[in-house]
Formats: structure tokens, C-alpha cells, sequence
């Protein structure tokens, strides 16, 4: 970016402008899940998730866009759930927010948080941007390399 001019007035100015990044899979049975890409799929995921558990993993990178510095990291939780229903699962299909979601997990959606048993992590982090890393990863970025 620094290099094509699209950062120009950026990197000219005296204030420091961090960019904030971040990406989640879902790992299920040893398999790593992305985004569903049709109602088959989002099916399979979910049912799949029914009395069971599901971890995610998750990166974040800071970018100090002025210095170029970069801060990484990630954070795992775990997720179980109680058996859900059919019926639930058709209607997060047929709502269609789990086709943006890795793995179609929802959470914190009403029809599925009263079916999660326990989360092994934040809740923040399951949803894709783990406060605490994130928060640490800032400071570090702008400290004086």
C-alpha cells in the first residue's frame, strides 16, 4: 500500500494509524471449516456441532502503518453444545447469516446461545476478534521498536 501511494497521506502524517486484521476458522472433528457455502453444507456443519464441540482459531495482526511494524498472534476456544434441534437448524439456514460466518458457527444468535453448554475461552474470541489479544497486540505495536 505504502509502496502504490494509497497510504500516502497516511504515512505523511504525524499521527500514528494502526491497521487491525484478523481471520477464524473452525475446527470440528479434526477438519478445518470456513465459511458454508450452501444450505447442504451449513447443514452438516451445524448438525455436526449437535452434542458435540467445536474449537476456533483465530490470528489478529496489528500494523503500525506508518512504521511498518507488525504484531501477530492468535487464540483457540472451544465451544460444546447441547443437542440442536432440526428446527433450529433450518431456520439459521433459511436466515442465512451462517454463510458468514466460519464454520456457520452462531453463538450468540437467540436460537443457538441457550443450546451451548460451556465455552472453554471468551466469547469474544468464538465470535473472531479476541479482545485481550487484540488489546495487547495494539500496546505492543505502539510501543518505540
Amino acid at each position: 500500500m505504502r509502496n502504490n501511494g494509497m497510504m500516502k497521506e497516511i504515512v505523511d502524517s504525524q499521527e500514528t494509524t494502526l491497521l487491525i486484521t484478523a481471520d477464524q476458522v473452525v475446527i470440528h472433528d479434526g477438519v478445518i471449516r470456513e465459511k458454508p457455502t450452501t444450505p447442504e453444507e451449513a447443514r452438516k456443519f451445524i448438525q455436526g456441532y449437535s452434542q458435540s464441540h467445536a474449537a476456533t482459531i483465530g490470528s489478529v495482526l496489528v500494523t503500525n502503518v506508518k512504521t511498518g511494524t507488525r504484531r501477530e498472534g492468535w487464540d483457540k476456544s472451544e465451544v460444546y453444545f447441547h443437542k440442536i434441534p432440526n428446527e433450529v437448524v433450518e431456520s439459521l439456514i433459511e436466515e442465512g447469516n451462517v454463510f458468514y460466518v466460519a464454520g456457520g458457527l452462531l453463538v450468540e444468535h437467540p436460537l443457538t446461545s441457550p443450546l451451548v453448554e460451556a465455552i472453554v475461552g471468551t466469547i469474544d474470541s468464538v465470535m473472531g476478534l479476541p479482545k485481550a489479544l487484540t488489546e495487547q497486540l495494539i500496546k505492543d505495536s505502539l510501543q518505540e521498536p
